[in-house]
């Protein structure tokens, strides 16, 4: 049987083409007539910016009253919202454009010398800097501007996420890192402020309330935590390779294994500052000395005052041994004693610094015979502020060798202490007397030098007794053993009395430590 022939086997593919071309062409033919239409539409609309607002407001409501259906009207106001807040975005979008291609002609630096200039901006400056435009936008993206990030502030404002960004911005350019919560203007008198602060505190000192923080930004969401550092080890450690200067304060839940690892980053580390946190001094030096060995500059102020002491002698010997360019020193509120300042302030042969402001347990015995020694003598500033324990005895022949010759190099001397230096015998004897320290003498032998000597005036010195029963009378929470003044106030004196009289004998380190201890009591009581 012979097959049908298909009734469009005449029709040519040529035919086919022409017919598809055609439509092709016809569509192309009226998209300009549409977009045209748009535009002039688009054109009328907006003249009507121009007419009174009243005017525009009786046409919406004369066109809304023409839909008798509710629906009707309920889409209509939909697209009438929908429209303007396309064309206030459109409207953005093509001001922000303008003022990017306006700034890129009119601005007169060329983007690499603009990225120098933002890279000597503060942290916040760059941020407002970027978001002014997309050219300074673009420039502010570049790795050099966040090779110093400052994120320190008064009150919580940074999580981990922001510290992440910059680091991964600045990449293996990062040279100086500052984090946490730095305290504002305080009312303590002397050059030596604590800058030791809670967030809570904080908050408390901004007048800014922080159940509102809370609910605001959800879950303490701008506290830093332990990780916040992580990123410096992160990609291999290249954010960490380079860094120079690591400043970290007020950080409550930094520890000291987030702490170490991110010092473990760190090898070309120049400068370290630590405020507050809640770590361990020895852990802390030990991870310096194992992985810091360019440090120049170290300045470490304990969270809780007198409490820490975990410092030990072979730590001292290691720090010195593998820390040699040291030439800067601050260990503040903890509680030292002489005989491993000596190996600190004898070691460093370059150190010219030296704060051990606020902290217990030094009586001044470390002084002697250091200012004509290899260590010590290139001493430029010491400030010993503040010591519990620091002895007039002590003061006096530090101040007699300066006399003598010794301490050549010494520009700036503190031994200001607001409760008066501690008596030969009893430490809980605070005295001053000017004929015992030659300040007079010393300013006459030495006019180059800038000696702070502030006490309280003679004979108005606080019994120390009187001291404790304020303390118990006025709620302060102290440990029970105190709470029988007789008792265990005489037992409190008999082991300050051993501790401090033990300092003029010698013999090994281990007996001298064996000495130096004190009792939780004690402790407790001069952190109060």
């Amino acid at each position: 049987m012979a097959k049908r022939p298909c009734p469009f086997s005449s029709i040519s593919f040529s035919s086919v083409t022409t017919t598809t071309n055609a439509t092709t062409t016809t569509s192309s033919s009226r998209q300009p007539n549409m977009s045209h239409q748009v535009d002039n539409l688009l054109q009328t609309f907006l003249d009507l910016a121009d007419s009174p607002a009243l005017f525009i407001d009786l046409s919406f409501e004369r066109l809304l009253d023409s839909f008798p259906c509710d629906a009707d009207q309920s889409l209509l106001i939909d697209r009438a919202l929908k429209l303007g807040s396309i064309l206030l975005e459109a409207g953005k979008r093509s001001a922000r454009k303008r003022s990017s291609k306006h700034n890129s002609l009119t601005w007169a630096l060329p983007p690499d010398i603009t990225i120098k200039v933002f890279s000597m901006l503060d942290t916040q400056s760059l941020c407002y800097a970027a978001a002014t435009c997309s050219m300074f936008n673009k420039c502010a993206m570049d790795p050099l501007c966040y090779a110093n990030i400052d994120l320190t502030t008064v009150v919580p404002k940074v999580n981990n996420a922001v510290v992440s960004t910059m680091i991964q911005r600045a990449g293996k350019s990062l040279q100086s890192l500052k984090l946490g919560i730095v305290p504002g203007p305080t009312v303590y008198p002397g050059p030596c402020q604590p800058l030791v602060s809670s967030i809570r505190n904080s908050v408390d000192a901004s007048n800014f309330s922080w159940n509102d923080k809370k609910s605001r930004q959800g879950k303490e969401s701008s506290i830093l935590t332990r990780s916040c550092l992580n990123p410096l080890s992160g990609d291999s450690g290249a954010a960490g390779t380079l860094l120079r200067r690591l400043q970290l304060y007020n950080i409550e839940r930094m520890d000291n294994t987030s702490l170490c690892g991110a010092l473990s980053a760190c090898p070309s580390l120049l400068d370290l500052e630590i405020v507050g946190l809640h770590v361990e001094l020895r852990q802390t030096l030990v991870s310096v000395s194992m992985n810091c060995p360019l440090i120049e500059r170290l300045f470490f102020e304990s969270s809780k005052t007198g409490r820490d002491e975990s410092l030990k002698s072979p730590t001292c010997v290691d720090l010195v041994n593998n820390c040699p360019k040291l030439t800067s020193l601050a260990l503040r509120g903890f509680k030292l004693h002489d005989c491993k300042v000596r190996i600190l302030v004898k070691g460093f042969r370059k150190l010219s610094y030296v704060d051990f402001s606020t902290s217990y347990s030094i009586t001044g015995n470390f002084l002697r015979n250091l200012g004509g020694s290899t260590g010590g003598n290139l001493l430029e500033v010491l400030i010993l502020r503040d010591c519990m324990h620091l002895k007039e005895v002590e003061v006096a022949r530090l101040l007699m060798a300066v006399i003598a010759g010794d301490f050549k190099f010494l520009r700036h001397l503190d031994v200001s202490n607001r409760e008066g230096l501690a008596s030969e015998g009893d430490w809980y004897q605070r005295c001053y007397s000017s004929s015992i320290i030659p300040i007079k003498q010393v300013l006459e032998a030495r006019p180059d030098i800038c000696l702070l000597a502030e006490f309280p005036p003679e004979g108005s010195f606080i019994d120390i007794e009187q001291m404790i029963d304020s303390e118990l009378n006025s709620e302060v929470s102290l440990p029970s053993q105190l709470s029988s003044p007789t008792s265990d106030g005489s037992s409190f004196m008999s082991t300050s009395e051993s501790s401090y009289n033990s300092d003029q004998s010698s013999g090994n380190e281990e007996s001298r430590e064996n000495r130096y201890e004190e009792s939780s009591d004690e402790v407790y009581f001069l952190v109060v």
